[in-house]
């Protein structure tokens, strides 16, 4: 994705959250939602470190933190932006580690012209397409005299594809020599343009845009400064209160620029922990269910790379420097381990066979074009989309489209019930006998009914060892698949049609055991991969530097590589923590190469010496001459600190003593991304798609690049300065409780959870209500320009009122696991309705951690007169597809004229 590290996984260990001097939760209420993880926050309290929580609500996070810091909703940027400039400003920035490993130095070409000097924009845009041209964000090459390779691509199509993604997990190539001053004086050093970036961020600007004191600021920055360098380190967390944004790439980005300034990155206690919503979230990334990712990281083929020479060509550069140019392998492998013999080099190793996207096929254009009848069938497996994901009324709808449904669940979700008992069922919307939609509902097994890995937070496989066995026709997904696939390849079996041949020579030979159940560690081993020829042939891979582009070896995700060494399941490896050293690298096993911290050679000094005894962690040792330490080394064991390789080396040859971050092609951790984030190559604070807020710092509101979907059932709310603003006046926010899972599939069930937390509430201050008439448990309705549901009403100091920007900004807290059905001990109205659908351009994923909202007190009214009340409010408010969907609202970079958006 072009970000700092390049890999998709936090870069600590949750246990090494213990060594932190100082926890930032941010994005995250993690005690409440990761209570097991949180003990390592606890014990680094415990040793006196300080834990600071920043959220919109005090939560349970919050009580247990050293200091809370509300924040109004999607304004993090500012926060970090300025903590940044407090850094930089005040001289707190690691020199040592950050001119020997991030791009500091560097020099941009003479075309890029920053936000500073386009009002919110960076140069590039193009306000016909909504997009940019990256080509000026490039370093200047030494041999091209201006911009060079750094940012060659021109008009990032993020109309048609999560481009962030394109690179893999290396990031984009960066072929060429380019420009540095070690001085940092040059005005178009990246350091000097980081400078100027965020000196408009200060303590007072996030007072007037995050609702934060001063004072509060200033205990953050002095705590992370103070506990930060060659002595102390501090750690940030996030999760989906970072993510669910237009802006939720660059959120991540602006910590990873923090986190490197400060040295942060690399070393224990330090980095920064992307906690997962459930045990094998982080699982679902590496071996993806997303549609333009591959196993590892590796991009999906796009339609226009019709050879694999082609699409090697996009993925990597084989002059880059660094493990990532070894992606030639890693793909060829893959291949082999899905389509074995038929993987020839004569086929380009069933390159053909793969599939190939023309455009984005994530869930939310998947949900358009079953609205448009462009979808026949849809497979839900763990999730619950009717309620659990943004727009559940639009989710439902799209549903009634189909011909077909397979909901696979261990419960009656909404997601297989909304056909007869929907809310759209109640207002006449739908009628369950005009419906044409034939939904199967197949009963799965749950997690304690079967074998298998899960990769959960840390990048940690642990194996899950059956408990009992699942009950009548319940089946786990890998039984499901596999007898799936077998009868699919039976259908097929005779078939001449050359499109059914990747099917055809699918490798699907997995052994059975006693139950006629796939054997999940010859799934494991396939995953790991092993040598195809020569005289280790059939024996399993124990690194994924052995794997080969020649096809004599088979791995079915090479960052897996290793987990089945020596045919071992080293997933399952469970020796007790007081019989191991520090890391307890024996206590299941983490990718890649069971490494607990990535990049930790930048634990070490230009010389290989750690930069502190008390943080030391790998270390050159001088007498064996090789890498040795805590942890696996995340570096060449034999490349010597103060290595120069020879100016025609590539890949790992061309890596030098001080070049830590082995993924990215220039060794370096980025501060400034000359390519691979697709609106803009630093970090700027834009509102959400709906704020009642004007953007303080730029004329352009909203992210640029964001992707919308103007639609008569996708109304936004219009933005702060607009006419109707007033009509939506209040910020809403999502979250999550620890007696609740997700949608509810798995808790609302359950008597005993469902107990402690019956019914669906609102969190309001007491100003709000008093403001709105609300009564404590009372009934409120809260209204939004899709939907409007009804919650209990819950009155508390834990959300307080921020003064914004010069007036009163109220925040409503509202938990998402309710649902509309018959089947669950409790259901209730879902808040997701209530969320619109606008997508981050890097990744695609939605904003649901902010919206607008207003909120009256009562309950919603019932059948056809809720469409009537949230027509009122959208008739009030002036609504049309177009509100809040104009990509440009400042000035115009060609003609310069102010565009700001009239309802």
């Amino acid at each position: 994705m072009g970000t700092s590290f390049g890999r998709g996984g936090a870069t600590q260990t949750l246990e090494d959250m213990a060594n932190a001097d100082c926890i930032v939760i941010q994005g995250s209420n993690m005690a409440e939602c990761h209570p097991v993880g949180y003990q390592w926050v606890a014990e680094a309290k415990a040793r006196g470190a300080k834990v600071i929580h920043v959220d919109p609500r005090f939560t349970r996070t919050s009580a247990v933190a050293s200091k809370h810091v509300p924040i109004r909703a999607g304004s993090d940027i500012v926060l970090l932006g300025a903590l940044i400039n407090y850094v930089l400003s005040k001289d707190l920035w690691f020199k040592d580690y950050v001119l020997a490993y991030t791009n500091a130095a560097t020099v941009v070409g003479e075309d890029f012209r920053d936000t500073e000097d386009l009002d919110g924009l960076f140069s590039g845009y193009d306000p016909e397409t909504g997009q940019y041209d990256l080509s000026s964000w490039a370093y200047e090459d030494k041999s091209a005299g201006k911009g060079g390779d750094g940012g060659s691509e021109h008009g990032s199509d993020t109309s048609s594809r999560a481009a962030g993604d394109q690179y893999g997990s290396g990031g984009p190539a960066m072929d060429g020599e380019f420009v540095q001053d070690l001085t940092l004086e040059h005005p178009r050093t990246v350091f000097q343009i980081l400078k100027r970036h965020y000196s408009r961020y200060t303590p007072e600007m996030v007072h007037e845009a995050c609702g934060i004191p001063v004072e509060d600021f200033d205990y953050v920055a002095r705590a992370i400064t103070e506990n930060s360098g060659r002595e102390r380190t501090t750690c940030f967390a996030y999760a989906v209160g970072w993510t669910h944004h237009t802006v939720g790439a660059q959120y991540i980005r602006t910590a990873a620029i923090l986190q490197l300034l400060l040295g942060n990155v690399g070393r224990p206690g330090g980095g920064i922990m992307a906690l997962r919503g459930h045990a094998s979230i982080q699982g679902s990334t590496d071996i993806p269910t997303l549609f333009n990712l591959l196993p590892g990281y590796l991009p999906m083929p796009k339609a226009e790379m019709g050879s694999l020479d082609e699409y090697l060509k996009e993925v990597f550069s084989p002059d880059g420097k660094g493990f990532w140019a070894n992606a030639d392998a890693y793909t060829v492998s893959l291949l082999k381990a899905w389509w074995g013999d038929a993987a020839t080099e004569d086929s380009e190793w069933a390159y053909q066979y793969m599939p190939r996207i023309n455009g984005p096929h994530g869930t939310y254009q998947t949900v358009m074009r079953m609205l448009d009848d462009e979808v026949e069938g849809y497979f839900v497996f763990g999730q619950n989309p009717a309620i659990g994901s943004a727009h559940g009324k639009l989710q439902r709808l799209g549903m009634s489209h189909l011909k077909w449904l397979v909901v696979r669940d261990f419960n009656l979700i909404e997601t297989a019930t909304w056909w007869k008992d929907g809310p759209e069922i109640a207002t006449g919307e739908l009628k369950t006998e005009d419906i044409g939609t034939e939904v199967f509902f197949l009963p799965g097994a749950t997690h304690v009914e079967k074998a298998g890995s899960f990769t959960q937070t840390q990048r940690l496989l642990q194996w899950r060892h059956q408990a009992v066995r699942p009950p009548g026709d319940c089946q786990s997904e890998l039984k499901f698949f596999f007898e799936l696939g077998k009868r699919i390849r039976a259908k097929l079996a005779d078939s001449t049609d050359e499109r059914d041949r990747p099917l055809q020579d699918l490798t699907w030979d997995y052994p059975l055991d006693e139950h006629d159940e796939p054997d999940p560690e010859a799934v494991l081993a396939e995953i790991n991969g092993c040598h195809l020829t020569g005289p280790e042939a059939g024996t399993p891979l124990s690194s994924y530097t052995q794997m080969r582009a020649d096809g004599s070896t088979a791995g079915g995700c090479w960052i897996y590589t290793g987990v089945y060494a020596d045919g071992v399941n080293h997933a399952a490896d469970r020796r007790p923590g007081q019989e191991q050293g520090p890391v307890a690298s024996e206590w299941g096993w983490s990718w890649p190469a069971n490494r607990r911290i990535l990049y930790n050679r930048a634990s070490a000094d230009l010389e290989g010496k750690p930069w502190s005894e008390r943080k030391k962690y790998v270390w050159w040792d001088e007498e064996q001459k090789r890498w040795t330490g805590d942890d696996v080394p995340d570096f060449p064991v034999d490349l010597a600190p103060g290595t120069v390789p020879d100016r025609d080396a590539r890949g790992v040859a061309a890596l030098a003593g001080d070049d830590p971050f082995i993924m990215q092609s220039d060794g370096k951790g980025w501060l400034y991304v000359p390519k691979g984030m697709v609106d803009g190559p630093l970090p700027t604070h834009y509102e959400p798609q709906e704020s009642p807020v004007s953007n303080p710092l730029y004329g352009q509101q909203q992210n640029p690049t964001r992707v919308v979907f103007p639609r008569e059932d996708n109304l936004s709310a219009p933005s702060a300065g607009t006419r109707g603003s007033d009509v939506y006046p209040y910020v809403f926010t999502t979250y999550r409780l620890t007696e609740h899972h997700t949608a509810g599939g798995m808790s609302r069930w359950l008597p005993y959870l469902s107990e402690l937390q019956p019914e669906m509430f609102c969190e309001v201050s007491p100003e709000l209500a008093a403001e709105r008439g609300l009564e404590p448990y009372g009934w409120a309705t809260i209204i939004s320009p899709r939907s409007a549901i009804e919650a209990k009403v819950l009155v508390t100091d834990r959300v307080k009122p921020l003064k914004v920007g010069g007036h009163t900004v109220h925040q409503i807290g509202l938990p998402y696991h309710w649902g509309v059905g018959q089947d669950a001990v409790v259901s209730g109205d879902a808040v997701n309705d209530l969320v619109g659908v606008t997508l981050d351009p890097n990744v695609q994923i939605q904003e649901s951690k902010v919206g607008s909202c207003t909120i009256v007190p009562g309950r919603r009214p019932q059948g056809a007169e809720l469409l009537t009340l949230v027509s009122d409010y959208q008739s009030r408010a002036g609504l049309t597809p177009e509100t809040g969907n104009q990509k440009l609202t400042g000035s115009d970079p060609v003609s310069g004229e102010g565009t700001k958006e009239e309802n």
